[in-house]
């Protein structure tokens, strides 16, 4: 298991001006997403080092947002005024997870421009909603090339979080030690003030740390 990226649900001014106000502090370029039909949203792309990135995401006027557990995510927390909505972990296999939460997993893509199909499958968002400082797991079907960190190649490393809430926790939900998941990254566990949750992601740039 490996942190894959971070996402951000936009702010009252957009998915596009909260992506380049994102990408200007960082110094990427972003690169253009797509619709999410099964969940009733839409992103773009802020792609990392380490086979990482960045997520900006916002909700669409579409019958599935009210479905789907992470269309309702993002809405409620652009709603709030947007920003950091959670963390994403990739896994080679969801069937534990599947068990554990007594559910299946459900399937996700977009369409890329040249036609290809970028395809995963997702559990964990309703601990997510319930529990912000819980991540989701995610499982790319498609091949490696496809991942969203491979859109552009940056100089830019996420490097540390801070987030509101419990390692014992998320310990718990990973079902593994979550200082493996997060590996080298620098994060700082604090008392939540509030509601739990991602706080702050900081980045390593040819310009120094950015935090946001």
């Amino acid at each position: 298991m490996n942190l894959d990226h971070v996402s951000f649900a936009a702010q009252p001014d957009g998915l596009e001006a909260t992506t380049e106000r994102i990408a200007n502090r960082l110094g990427i370029e972003p690169v253009k997403g797509g619709v999410h039909p099964r969940f009733g949203t839409r992103n773009m792309i802020l792609p990392l080092t380490d086979h990482q990135y960045v997520e900006v995401v916002t909700v669409l006027e579409h019958p599935a947002a009210e479905k789907a557990p992470f269309g309702q995510a993002v809405r409620a927390r652009s709603d709030a005024g947007g920003g950091w909505l959670g963390w994403v972990v990739e896994v080679p296999d969801l069937a534990p997870f599947e068990a554990k939460l007594g559910r299946p997993s459900v399937p996700g893509g977009r369409l890329f421009p040249d036609g290809r199909q970028l395809e995963w499958h997702q559990i964990g968002v309703k601990g997510l909603i319930s529990d912000p400082q819980l991540p989701f797991m995610v499982h790319f079907d498609s091949e490696d090339e496809m991942h969203p960190s491979q859109a552009r190649i940056t100089d830019v490393r996420l490097c540390g979080m801070e987030i509101a809430g419990s390692p014992d926790r998320v310990t718990e939900w990973l079902g593994g030690p979550v200082e493996d998941v997060l590996g080298s990254l620098d994060v700082t566990w604090c008392a939540p003030n509030g509601t739990p949750g991602v706080m702050t992601v900081s980045f390593d740039t040819p310009d120094g740390t950015v935090t946001i």
